[in-house]
């Protein structure tokens, strides 16, 4: 049993949990830009059907929905040193905070692939007629035409998932990384104020949560500054 709430202590806990808050930001930052180039690619390769890697891709997708984060978390922690091994390499005893970010990566990838394939298949393909016509190669129209606009229509999406990704980060101590959510367990072990701690977390995951929407909503009002106002007529 935990001691007598104080709610004081919530006050004293939240300063020592965002010295820890860095940690959990990095880790996001380096999986949600690792994915972002990942699901690029998966979504390239889907859209294209290459032959055998757009069939592998399907799967790992159909992998990555059909199965829980933490297992996920625990298949690279524990499969990615034991595959490496096989060919002589030994990353056993790398930092924590490194197979949280490939786990994260591998996840993120997955959701920005359908996120962007979506995406760049809701472009007007008569844009890309339209630029093949005046000399532009399909490569050419596709990274000068198509991406640009597929990344304004996908940002909303891309946006959520990365707020998404800094709660599902809680889980990454399960694997020993020292991150907020780390600290605060072991807070609770130290000082058995468990409800304190974790309502000091949620004050700080909240605003962190609410800053990120914000920012999110500036981009996305940048990015469309160009668009013309929709003018609804009664």
């Amino acid at each position: 049993m935990g001691k007598a709430f104080d709610w004081h202590l919530i006050f004293d806990f939240i300063p020592t949990l965002l010295e820890y808050l860095m940690i959990t930001l990095q880790v996001l930052v380096y999986a949600t830009v690792i994915g972002l180039i990942l699901g690029l690619i998966l979504a390239v390769i889907r859209l294209f059907r290459v032959p055998v890697l757009s069939q592998l891709v399907i799967v790992f997708l159909s992998f990555i929905r059909g199965t829980p984060m933490l297992i996920q978390l625990f298949l690279v922690f524990y499969g990615l040193p034991a595959l490496l091994l096989v060919f002589g390499v030994d990353i056993s005893r790398m930092a924590p905070a490194y197979f949280v970010i490939v786990t994260y990566a591998l996840r993120d990838g997955a959701i920005f692939s359908e996120i962007f394939r979506s995406a760049i298949k809701g472009v007007d393909y008569g844009q890309t007629e339209a630029a093949m016509s005046v000399g532009m190669s399909p490569v050419q129209s596709f990274f000068r035409i198509v991406l640009p606009q597929s990344a304004s229509i996908a940002f909303p999406n891309v946006a959520n998932s990365v707020i998404s990704s800094l709660k599902d980060t809680s889980l990454a101590f399960t694997i020993g990384l020292m991150d907020m959510m780390g600290r605060g367990e072991t807070l609770i072990a130290a000082t058995a104020h468990a409800l304190e701690v974790y309502i000091a977390m949620s004050i700080i995951y909240y605003t962190v949560v609410l800053i990120l929407e914000q920012v999110a909503k500036l981009f996305e009002k940048r990015a469309n500054r160009h668009k013309a106002p929709v003018v609804v007529l009664d």
